[in-house]
């Protein structure tokens, strides 16, 4: 696709926008409801309440901080952090704020896809926009808007990329910049680096063009990147913020599954709902980008499966993978792409009308489907955090002696309900725990050299910790004993 057909391609109608949005709001308000009829509202992270405790200590007492006085790296997406905290400053935060800039994200990456497909394809001129419309009631979407988290402004930056590189656009330096912006929202983006500068050295440009290009691109990377790095080295010495180390040490036991284990896991995740309906699309595209050496396509096509990999290696997809969503815009997208140029020939001759009406039938119906599942998982998940991790955090800021020290792995209920000095296990805010986070032993004895009083924890998560010290107070939540698991506890630590 040329830079011409680009100009020319028409714009979204004020029509297919206002679809968009109600299409938006409908879905997430169904996800809302159904949180609050299963349990009540709120977010299905613990890691959304760490989110919500920086920006609130930015935007009312102007530090970068989980404690106040203990600058930290613990935020993943200071970027996110920033939009968050104008909640608090405009008085609309937690909850409404944050949805907001959920909805109003899951709205852009609606109109990027029907933007991209109706300018890639030359022929896909709809009166419903189907496939933006596909995109904001995908469940695996629709979860992440509501869920308090950067993910899918993540999804959108990153795929914002790749569709102006598919596009044909030229515009390098606005890539660079998109770029250095998405790792403001998680490191991820450095992955983005490796499809841009492929596609520049692979399309029929001269060597001069070739390199301006390259040079555009990484003054628009560059320019956003450094401060990132400087920004982490002031406040933790490293180039990277904590989370992205303590995670990989945390889940290091995932890195000895066998891979065929962890390949299967994440299509699971990848391809529960809609998306195994667009796998024979995702497929036919990447035969037909390979006939045709459309090279932004097939470098996105590899960027999708390198990025998918780099996770499944690194981390377990849980949480609905959560990790693993800021790849399905592109990957859903090129299996759309490729439904719609298979709809304008006659492949399967008298049955061609046919089986594009089964195709799109059962589309839909799929999609509507893991709507109504998707949202009863949300409530569920909603369910999860606040009877264990937020009404812990209640009853510890209630019940506690305001000088006790506690030691706790989920600290992100606690951060925003109570004000106890912290120690934490999952090395966010406390990285020196890092290197020794899964060892129990080790971590006796650093809750002793740091006089922790108390320790609050899922018993089957620290079971030598735990085996022997007092409970106080047990958090009586349903969803965690329906998942099998045990309630959180407080516990009170006893020196030894």
């Amino acid at each position: 696709m040329t830079r011409e057909s680009l100009k020319s391609n028409p714009n979204l109608k004020r029509r297919d926008l206002i679809v968009l949005a109600i299409a938006v709001a409908a879905g997430a308000g169904i996800y809302l409801i159904t949180s609050a009829l299963i349990y009540r509202i709120g977010f299905p992270l613990d890691d959304s309440w760490i989110h919500q405790t920086y920006a609130r200590n930015l935007a009312l007492h102007g530090q970068w901080a989980f404690q106040l006085g203990h600058p930290s790296a613990g935020s993943t997406a200071p970027l996110w952090t920033l939009i968050l905290a104008l909640g608090f400053w405009l008085g609309l935060a937690p909850y409404f704020w944050t949805y907001f800039i959920g909805g109003l994200t899951l709205f852009g990456l609606g109109w990027l896809t029907e933007t991209a497909a109706r300018t890639i394809l030359s022929t896909y001129r709809p009166r419903i926009p189907w496939v933006g419309l596909f995109f904001v009631a995908e469940w695996h979407f629709l979860w992440a808007a509501v869920s308090g988290m950067e993910t899918l402004l993540d999804a959108l930056l990153l795929t914002s990329v790749l569709v102006l590189l598919m596009a044909g656009s030229h515009r390098y330096l606005t890539m660079g910049l998109l770029t250095g912006l998405s790792v403001w929202v998680r490191p991820d983006g450095l992955t983005l680096l490796a499809p841009v500068i492929l596609t520049i050295l692979l399309v029929d440009l001269s060597c001069n063009d070739k390199v301006n290009s390259v040079v555009r691109y990484m003054i628009g990377f560059g320019s956003l990147f450094v401060p990132y790095l400087l920004f982490n080295l002031w406040l933790s010495g490293t180039p990277m913020p904590n989370t992205f180390y303590a995670k990989q040490t945390e889940y290091a036991y995932w890195q000895a599954e066998p891979l065929l284990y962890r390949l299967g896991v994440l299509l699971v995740q990848v391809f529960t709902g809609p998306g195994i309906i667009l796998l024979p699309g995702i497929a036919g595209w990447v035969v037909l980008s390979i006939r045709r050496r459309n090279w932004a396509s097939i470098s996105s096509m590899l960027w999708c499966g390198g990025y998918l990999y780099l996770y499944i290696s690194r981390l377990p997809a849980y949480q609905h993978g959560r990790y693993l969503m800021p790849a399905m815009p592109i990957l859903f997208l090129l299996g759309l792409l490729a439904f719609f140029e298979f709809a304008k020939t006659n492949l399967f001759e008298h049955y061609h009308w046919m089986v594009q009406q089964v195709w799109r039938i059962s589309l839909v119906l799929v999609i509507l489907g893991f709507v109504a599942l998707g949202a009863r998982a949300y409530g569920e998940d909603v369910g999860l955090i606040e009877s264990e991790m937020v009404v812990t955090a209640k009853w510890v800021a209630q019940n506690i002696p305001p000088n006790a020290i506690i030691a706790a792995h989920d600290i992100g209920a606690l951060g925003y309900f109570d004000q106890h000095q912290l120690i934490d296990l999952a090395g966010l805010v406390s990285p020196e725990v890092i290197p020794f986070m899964r060892n129990e032993t080790r971590l006796a004895m650093y809750l002793n050299q740091r006089g922790a009083s108390y320790l609050i924890a899922f018993p089957d998560f620290y079971p030598d910790l735990t085996r022997s010290a007092p409970v106080v107070f047990s958090s009586g939540g349903k969803f965690a004993i329906e998942a099998g698991q045990k309630n959180m506890a407080v516990y009170h630590w006893i020196s030894h």
